[in-house]
């Protein structure tokens, strides 16, 4: 189904005036990478025809033996080094994915008992590419509320599970990795300041992976057909993508009175170099002010916009005061962004 062309606006929006920010990043990626060369013989395409389609030159692949919960545990781990918490510090477990390790249980349980963080609330959130925005007013909210003095939030993804590689269209997008952070409160002025979201279940099927729940349950004829591995329409997927890019953005920066001039850096979802390119381009803001990790990492979905975050913070190109915008965008149709003033 082709996804509508026309943007719907917001279902919720928000100025945010309780402080609450971002104490500590941590991320992951796997050692194995996917580079182009690699891949250029399965699609009968060169190495420059893949880059020039998706601005990817490699991406992460989980080993075997790891699967999300093991990605995002380096990655909070991580993250409460950075912020100087124990693990019994943690009130909160939220992990945004869509590749789980398993229907149930939960990954962010699993990944509770391998933190030992004891008796913390645990739950994944499933909102495919805009998880982390999703996930990270979810942990606002608690905070907020006085439910939840510190949450840990991360997105972690091992989407090679689910991909045909030799899908021209998909397979040279998708990688793997995991993103963390720890919320708690912090000083009057700083933190999140705004958050928007919404989605377009009219254009569900733009984007899907078909078969492994209740519509297609596994079986002999899913598993001969390829339903069980990611797709999407890709013409309507970029102009969704590129249209909420904008919209998005300029929604959460007017929530929270800011300009586009005052985005230190803007962390867009790692989609693809030509969505995050023409993007910018159409919000009008300088290459130079966008972070790109998509060419080294590929896609990783939820985990895109946390490791990117993390991997500014790392670099020391995050500093204190400093206004910083996210936005997201993926299967559902979902979109997100908030806009926040660095710790």
């Amino acid at each position: 189904m082709d996804a509508p062309a026309c943007f719907p606006g917001f279902g919720l929006a928000a100025s945010l005036s309780a402080p609450v920010g971002i104490l500590g990043t941590g991320y992951y990626v796997p050692e194995d990478r996917l580079t182009n060369a690699e891949l250029a013989p399965l699609l009968g395409q060169s190495e420059d025809w893949i880059l020039e389609r998706s601005g990817i030159r490699e991406r992460r692949v989980a080993r075997s033996d790891q699967a999300s919960s093991d990605l995002g545990l380096v990655a909070a781990q991580r993250a409460l080094e950075r912020a100087a918490l124990r693990p019994e510090d943690i009130d909160a477990v939220l992990v945004t994915t869509f590749s789980p390790d398993h229907l149930s249980p939960s990954t962010a349980c699993i990944l509770q008992n391998a933190l030992g963080v004891p008796h913390a609330a645990a739950m994944d959130l499933n909102a495919a590419c805009s998880g982390f925005v999703y996930g990270f007013a979810t942990a606002i909210s608690l905070i907020r509320s006085g439910m939840a003095g510190h949450v840990l939030l991360v997105g972690a993804e091992t989407l090679s599970r689910f991909t045909n590689r030799a899908d021209a269209s998909f397979g040279v997008l998708l990688g793997d990795g995991a993103g963390a952070m720890v919320l708690g409160p912090v000083a009057r002025g700083a933190g999140a300041l705004s958050l928007v979201f919404g989605s377009n279940g009219a254009g569900a099927h733009s984007a899907e992976l078909p078969a492994g729940g209740s519509r297609l349950p596994a079986s002999s004829e899913t598993l001969a057909t390829g339903l069980h591995a990611y797709r999407q329409d890709g013409k309507a997927v970029y102009r969704f993508a590129t249209r909420v890019f904008q919209d998005a953005t300029m929604e959460a920066l007017g929530r929270a009175e800011a300009r586009l001039e005052d985005i230190s850096w803007l962390f867009p979802h790692q989609a693809n170099g030509r969505i995050i390119e023409s993007g910018a381009k159409r919000l009008g803001i300088a290459p130079e002010r966008v972070w790109v990790n998509a060419d080294r990492f590929g896609n990783t979905s939820s985990a895109s916009i946390p490791i990117a975050i993390a991997e500014a913070d790392e670099q020391g190109r995050l500093h204190p005061g400093a206004v910083i915008a996210a936005v997201g965008f993926g299967a559902g149709l979902v979109w997100g962004a908030t806009v926040i003033r660095w710790v």
